[in-house]
């Protein structure tokens, strides 16, 4: 599916989207400790994830979208790549179940700028903040799964839950996007 240049809308998962393969980038992911390094954030508090104490949500995405702004050349042929909105918007749907369920921080995480996504983050009404990796350090620290494409390097979807900075369980590759929350919450149910 392509749009007329000016039209994009975030909030929209087009129709046969490619699905992204389990390619085992994430599979290291489970045991490691978060590296002791403080990110940005929207809410202006830089968060470090691994002095964090109970339960962390973290979801990954390549990068949000902006209404009207096309999306960089071939981005719906990316397998995960459409679905960020769609993805933010399910975990702010289902904060409310999430926090009942013993998650005490829940973060979206993405390379974009804080600035950027601050936008992203008001205009969606997210009751919580977004972590900027930017300079990529969490990225190379835990080897996290990228791409690039117009010149960024972007985080291949997924999400994280992590105990007193410690990764119990990596969600990987997600799809579709606006199941993720969904499928954590499942995950959380079950091994209560």
């Amino acid at each position: 599916m392509t749009e007329a240049p000016g039209t994009h809308d975030p909030n929209i998962l087009p129709p046969n989207i490619p699905i992204p393969q389990d390619d085992g980038a994430a599979r290291h992911l489970v045991g490691m400790t978060l590296p002791d390094l403080a990110l940005p954030s929207t809410d202006g508090a830089p968060v470090n994830l691994s002095k964090l104490n109970g339960r962390t949500v973290v979801y990954i995405y390549p990068r949000t979208g902006v209404p009207g702004v096309d999306l960089p050349p071939g981005w719906n042929e990316i397998p995960g790549a459409r679905g960020c909105t769609p993805q933010s918007c399910s975990f702010r749907d289902h904060f409310g179940e999430l926090t009942r369920l013993g998650v005490a921080h829940l973060f979206g995480l993405s390379t974009q700028d804080t600035a950027y996504q601050q936008e992203a983050a008001t205009r969606l009404h997210l009751p919580f903040a977004i972590l900027s990796d930017n300079k990529l350090a969490l990225t190379q620290a835990l080897k996290l799964p990228t791409f690039t494409t117009s010149g960024m390097t972007l985080l291949k979807r997924m999400a994280l839950v992590i105990d007193d900075g410690v990764i119990v369980k990596a969600f990987y590759p997600v799809f579709p996007p606006d199941k993720n929350a969904e499928e954590v919450i499942a995950w959380l149910q079950a091994s209560k």
